[in-house]
């Protein structure tokens, strides 16, 4: 028998083809877990992930899906119960960043952000949750950010999506306990895709006033993932854990 955490468990992390998402895919993977990786559009960064996946000895599909789309989301969960096995452990990883100012900001791209980031958090949580709590058992996470903690003022429709995420987990945890835990992680700044283009002196400012003056890793953020879905935090539910290098904390 496998000592593996997670050995004999199928987790789903949607978003899982890059950047944080694709670090948690291979951190489950060396646990033991069978992973199914969802998509967007770009099919070949998945396809990469997935070998990377396999390589560590473990089944991994992939699975296209727009998790905005109701259709498409139960669609996946169908697929991915069919071929892997139930869902144990779901990872909502999906995201988009808009940054502009509130007079730019349009109705259009209040939307988009709401419907990738709030829309997909719910749809792949509710599509598993019934399941979960028939099996008498299941873990979520949720990816949040800290900008759903403190105000962006050039962020507006996403830091206002991330705090939406904070209490839609805060009630699935109460909902579906005592079988079911819910968390999240709130990431500060992240060497990602999504920081790549990041204007480098905010990004250096940004730094600056964390106390561990870096960015953190998507490895870093992955590890802290694998926790919330262990039994290590058994007695840990609707809570969202700040991995931000110190930031939010200060005045």
């Amino acid at each position: 028998m496998s000592n593996k955490e997670f050995a004999g468990k199928v987790a789903l992390v949607t978003g899982g083809s890059r950047g944080i998402g694709r670090a948690i895919c291979l951190a489950l993977a060396q646990q033991g877990a069978t992973v199914a990786i969802n998509y967007g559009a770009n099919q070949a960064a998945a396809e990469e992930t997935r070998q990377a996946v396999t390589a560590l000895g473990v089944r991994c599909e992939i699975y296209p899906a727009d998790v905005s789309d109701p259709e498409q989301v139960d669609a996946m969960i169908a697929a991915v119960e069919q071929q892997l096995g139930p869902v144990d452990l779901l990872v909502t990883s999906a995201g988009i960043a808009e940054v502009n100012t509130h007079t730019e900001l349009d109705f259009a791209t209040w939307q988009r952000v709401m419907r990738v980031n709030l829309d997909g958090t719910f749809l792949p949580v509710m599509a598993v949750k019934d399941g979960m709590l028939a099996r008498g058992y299941g873990r979520i996470v949720c990816i949040a950010s800290i900008a759903g903690l403190a105000p962006r003022a050039r962020m507006i429709a996403y830091s206002t999506s991330k705090a939406a995420v904070i209490a839609f987990l805060r009630n699935c945890a109460q909902a579906f306990a005592p079988a079911v835990r819910v968390n999240g992680l709130a990431p500060g700044l992240i060497e990602s895709d999504m920081t790549a283009n990041m204007n480098e002196t905010m990004k250096q400012k940004m730094m600056d006033t964390g106390m561990i003056k870096r960015m953190g890793t998507a490895e870093e953020m992955a590890e802290t993932v694998l926790f919330l879905l262990s039994d290590r935090s058994s007695f840990t539910t609707g809570q969202t854990l700040v991995a931000d290098g110190g930031r939010v904390t200060l005045p």
